[in-house]
């Protein structure tokens, strides 16, 4: 086998490696930040303080339905 094969080959397979390794890691990401969304009910409150709004239960449950919809349909929307 001749150098210059062998370089290409390695090159081909690191491409190869880099755009594999990249698909895998944002699938794994996405499938993380589903089942472990970034806001929660707390951080929710807390941001609803800091902007002067009295949080309430109804309101805070409302958000939260909110965004899990908004997840679905746009996990829906990439699907199709």
């Amino acid at each position: 086998m001749s150098t210059g094969l062998a370089i290409v080959l390695i090159i081909i397979a690191l491409i190869a490696g880099l755009v594999g390794g990249f698909f895998i890691a944002r699938k794994y990401m996405m499938d993380y930040f589903e089942k472990n969304p970034p806001i929660d009910e707390n951080m929710l409150r807390m941001m609803m303080l800091q902007m002067g709004q009295k949080p309430s239960e109804r309101k805070i449950n409302q958000m939260m339905s909110q965004m899990k919809s908004q997840q679905k349909s746009a996990k829906n929307k990439k699907k199709k």
